[in-house]
């Protein structure tokens, strides 16, 4: 295993966080709140139950330090305890109804053109399409960067479902966006 300097940070910043520092539990908290929380929008598709799963992600990620297996990334097994919460709140949401959230997060004014934004307002209707698994398995792979084995350990699946989920979610994706005429109806080649 290659470790790099992220990683030495990250066991460091664990193991101080374990032995009582408050500062080092802040840092792993910033460091990746924002991912989290990004994670769990995606999937969610409701702001304010991806908060709930972010800070309650956090809160169980601060509690379970002592089970994370320092040889394996952190990102990971980070990232399976937020999937662990959007699955239990996506349960809750399905027995207590529909929730239509008013809008997704605003988006920024950053010089982009009219036509990037329906781009991405586009994909992100036709995230909110996809079954949960589905979505959750695409997120992983293409917004966090996670490899299939990573997504296979977050998810708790084996890795051939992992590889069909990703398939059918581009496929699914691919099928909304040209039925938005976003582009061209071609072949799965996806």
């Amino acid at each position: 295993m290659i470790t790099t300097p992220d990683r030495i940070e990250i066991r460091e910043l664990v193991k101080r966080s374990l032995a009582g520092d408050e500062t080092a539990t802040r840092m792993l908290v910033q460091r990746y709140q924002d991912r989290v929380f990004g994670f769990c929008l995606k999937i969610l598709r409701h702001r304010q139950d991806a908060e709930d799963a972010a800070q309650e992600t956090l809160v169980r990620m601060i509690r379970s330090l002592r089970r994370w297996d320092s040889t394996r990334r952190f990102e990971p097994w980070l990232l399976a305890i937020a999937a662990n919460r959007c699955k239990t709140l996506l349960a809750r949401r399905a027995k207590r109804g529909k929730i239509w959230p008013l809008r997704d997060v605003a988006c920024q004014r950053t010089g982009r053109t009219d036509e990037s934004v329906a781009w991405r307002e586009e994909i992100a209707l036709g995230l909110a399409q996809l079954r949960p698994e589905y979505r959750m398995a695409l997120v992983l792979f293409h917004s966090n960067e996670l490899s299939y084995a990573e997504i296979a350990e977050a998810l708790d699946c084996p890795i051939g479902t992992v590889r069909v989920w990703i398939h059918r979610a581009r496929r699914q994706l691919w099928d909304w966006l040209a039925r938005r005429e976003m582009l061209e109806k071609v072949s799965h080649a996806v």
